[in-house]
């Protein structure tokens, strides 16, 4: 890493997301059109887990566990949890990756599409009804459901306070104050 000013850190990351958006603007403001199909940077983060298929695991796990109120980044910090676990586990980083190819290979049968590039949330839920009986698929729903919501923030978001044994249990704690449950 080169140090430009004191101010301005250079290294590929960012010199990549630089570049990027510049294109970006100066095509927006020549009028012309500007595509850029990157991998996203959470992708390209993970150790153990091909970006191609982070991508897929991501619309995966938001089919699994659909939140509105959650936005993507809650599910990506659920999928390095266990992209972490895979580094560590070579049959676990193949099932994964493995995994995501063979779903993808599967929406590609039905749908003729891979399955993060399927629009329709009935039809992608379809292709993972194809895949429910396979190792891949219960490793992936077993460990996304604690990834996910073993995180705080989400906690926050769905209306969970936490604990309640050391403050004397929910019925003291507002057990009933779920307010958005009606919206649920």
């Amino acid at each position: 890493m080169r140090v430009l000013d004191k101010r301005i850190r250079l290294n590929r990351r960012n010199f990549l997301k630089t570049s990027a958006a510049s294109m970006a603007a100066a095509g927006a403001v020549s009028g012309g059109m500007v595509s850029i199909t990157a991998t996203p940077a959470w992708a390209e983060a993970l150790t153990a887990v091909k970006p191609d298929a982070a991508k897929t695991l991501l619309v995966m796990v938001r089919d699994l566990y659909p939140h509105d109120r959650l936005g993507d980044a809650y599910y990506e910090t659920a999928l390095a949890s266990m992209d972490q676990a895979a580094a560590k586990d070579a049959t676990l980083a193949g099932q994964l990756n493995e995994g995501a190819v063979a779903l993808d290979a599967a929406a590609r049968k039905l749908h003729g599409t891979p399955y993060a590039a399927i629009k329709a949330e009935k039809d992608r839920v379809a292709v993972l009804k194809s895949i429910e009986t396979t190792p891949f698929f219960a490793k992936v729903r077993g460990d996304m459901v604690v990834a996910l919501y073993n995180q705080p923030e989400v906690w926050a978001k769905l209306g969970y306070e936490g604990a309640s044994a050391e403050y004397g249990g929910y019925i003291h704690r507002g057990f009933d104050d779920i307010d958005w449950i009606k919206d649920a």
